[in-house]
């Protein structure tokens, strides 16, 4: 295989396509071609040419404003800057990510395995790498029209599957292994088609088809809290009319999740002001108030806007890693006001 720069990866992210001589170096110190050429393996080779006339070492791009970006570069696209911005700040801090060594080509492919192959076009457009999962915010995924509230929940337990398991590649499972009854540790790793053939398991096969884009994947069933056999008989288009069908569905569904998080699925259930999961609802972006657009320019995104918040010493159900209080009980309490049913 005749490999070239720029082109497509397996995995490999920018860290492992730089030159022995270019890691010894301080990036300040890169000379221009070093740094156009390691664009150029970023993905960011749109951008050469421009950055060719305007730097002279690396330090221009680490003194850079985002705004210099848009203006010296041409990159128009917010998470272009964002995904510049962000390996910019790895160089600095000299902190190695284990996200960093995924590429956007990785998170294609992972797309499918999490059951959201409809959105591949504008995160491969977008050049979203493992890193720029890690930093996801709400607003992020509505650039890349990703508009529905059961699919940011199916992004958000995603990434929390992938930083429980440091970013390793292949942390999901795609088929059926040995097990005879899976525990939920190792059901939170099922990809969407490793679910599709756990419906064909249990005598649900005509209907496993219908989870084909959906985003259903082991984490979404274990992780999220308000996802039901309810949910996902509503996925499946099952008609409400077919009751034993759907009893069956929920004695599977309890069986697959184990008591400890069916439990915490019914509390979630039987609260006060529950809102059960649609197909249907939306995520608004945050409206701001006047006072805010003065500091619109110096606001950073804090943890609290990450589409997935992990926290240490976080909780465990049934030996699996839970998402931070804040953020497993579904949506965080500000995204939940800017659903739109």
């Amino acid at each position: 295989i005749q490999f070239r720069r720029g082109g497509l990866r397996a995995t490999a992210g920018p860290r492992l396509t730089r030159s022995p001589e270019d890691m010894n170096i301080p990036f300040s110190q890169w000379t221009k071609e070093q740094v156009c050429g390691w664009l150029e393996d970023y993905g960011l080779g749109q951008y050469v040419s421009l950055t060719r006339q305007w730097i002279e070492h690396g330090q221009t791009l680490l003194s850079a404003a985002p705004q210099d970006f848009e203006k010296e570069m041409g990159m128009k696209h917010p998470l272009h800057r964002k995904k510049l911005q962000l390996a910019l700040r790895a160089f600095t801090t000299k902190i190695t990510e284990k996200s960093s060594e995924l590429d956007h080509i990785w998170v294609t492919r992972w797309l499918d395995d999490i059951g959201l192959p409809q959105y591949k076009d504008q995160f491969h457009e977008a050049r979203v790498d493992g890193r720029m999962l890690q930093y996801l915010t709400v607003n992020d995924l509505l650039t890349l029209k990703v508009t529905s509230q059961l699919h940011h929940l199916s992004i958000k337990c995603a990434i929390h599957v992938l930083h429980v398991n440091k970013f390793n590649p292949n942390c999901l499972r795609r088929r059926p292994g040995e097990e005879k009854q899976p525990s939920p540790s190792e059901v939170v790793q099922w990809s969407n088609h490793r679910v599709m053939e756990w419906l064909r398991a249990v005598d649900l096969a005509e209907y496993a088809p219908n989870l084909r884009g959906s985003g259903v994947h082991g984490g979404l069933i274990i992780l999220e809290p308000r996802f039901s056999s309810e949910t996902l008989a509503l996925l499946l288009n099952i008609p409400p009319q077919k009751t034993l069908l759907r009893r069956h569905l929920a004695t599977a569904f309890a069986a697959l999740v184990g008591p400890q998080a069916m439990q915490e699925k019914r509390e979630y259930g039987n609260a006060t002001g529950h809102v059960p999961l649609t197909t249907t609802a939306k995520v608004k972006p945050k409206k701001l108030g006047f006072t805010q657009f003065s500091h619109l320019r110096k606001r950073r995104p804090d943890d609290a806007d990450y589409i997935c918040q992990i926290e240490s010493g976080g909780l465990t159900v049934n030996g699996v890693s839970r998402l931070s209080s804040t953020a497993h009980r579904g949506l965080s309490p500000s995204l939940d006001r800017q659903v739109e049913k």
